[in-house]
């Protein structure tokens, strides 16, 4: 698993990707993501360094007790303390809270990115899954601090839109870009799924996407997305992909590959990024 984790490295960076995106609970293990990253920096991207953008997060579960989740300063220091050490990196370069804690006062965890900026742990702060008031209100306060909240990190895909609803519009009053995950919907907006569930799919292992979520009438829009992907000369995947990163605000759209080839398609979607009005609202209207 290792070595074809670090083929898709490899040919990603060869193709111009240098942005790297990690969490401390990204697994399947806790922390086995980060400790593979760590194997890969070591073998083929120490003398890059300077050339990548790596980032890491906190805020789900990593150990028992009150100290291990959510948004605590205690915790989110550890947490980067313990990413770098399974790295064997000096700083990420964006270092996020990954989702809001309603138990700890925002100044807290915002505090918190503050100094692990400052302390050099990390180059620049980042929040994930914020809703647009928490959103503002966090921003506010890293601003108040002196470290910028630089970046955004949101689930957005055509089956799921919730950052149209005010986020957006946030983001561009507090100038902060986002960085888009979860674009291809855990594999639903590509040809996977065109034909039934496939047995070495994620949603016949049961693990990122629920079986159920694939009913008759969002495999009928996936066709008719897959038709307005063709007449663009393009794949699914590759117009999924596209689409998200219309609007100014997003800077980039996060993909997981299993596979070299998955990685290929996805720069493919770079030949075509431009919609036209009417291949718009084609798109809405088979998302009805």
């Amino acid at each position: 698993m290792f070595e074809n984790g670090r083929r898709i490295a490899r040919r990603a960076f060869d193709l111009g990707i240098t942005h790297f995106d990690l969490a401390n609970n990204y697994g399947p293990s806790p922390g086995s993501a980060e400790e593979n990253f760590g194997l890969l920096m070591k073998k083929d991207f120490t003398p890059y360094r300077d050339e990548l953008v790596i980032s890491s997060k906190a805020g789900y579960l990593m150990w028992p007790g009150p100290y291990g989740e959510w948004g605590s300063r205690k915790y989110l220091v550890a947490s980067c303390d313990q990413s770098l050490k399974r790295m064997g990196l000096q700083y990420v370069d964006i270092f996020y809270s990954h989702r809001f804690d309603p138990e700890t006062p925002l100044e807290e965890t915002m505090g918190a990115l503050d100094y692990i900026v400052r302390s050099g742990r990390a180059l620049y702060a980042g929040i994930s899954s914020y809703n647009p008031e928490q959103t503002a209100k966090a921003a506010a306060i890293l601003r108040q601090l002196g470290t910028p909240c630089l970046i955004h990190q949101p689930s957005y895909s055509m089956f799921n839109r919730w950052i149209e609803d005010g986020l957006l519009a946030t983001l561009d009053k507090e100038h902060m870009g986002s960085i888009v995950f979860s674009p291809l919907a855990q594999g639903m907006l590509t040809n996977k799924y065109l034909n039934g569930i496939p047995e070495d799919s994620r949603a016949a292992r049961h693990t990122s996407l629920d079986p159920d979520a694939i009913t008759p009438a969002k495999v009928e829009k996936v066709k008719k997305l897959n038709e307005i992907a063709k007449s663009r000369r393009q794949s699914l995947a590759q117009m999924a992909v596209a689409w998200t990163l219309r609007h100014p605000q997003v800077t980039s759209s996060l993909i997981g590959a299993s596979k070299v080839a998955h990685v290929e398609e996805a720069v493919g979607a770079l030949n075509n990024l431009a919609f036209s009005a009417s291949e718009l609202s084609a798109i809405e209207a088979a998302l009805k």
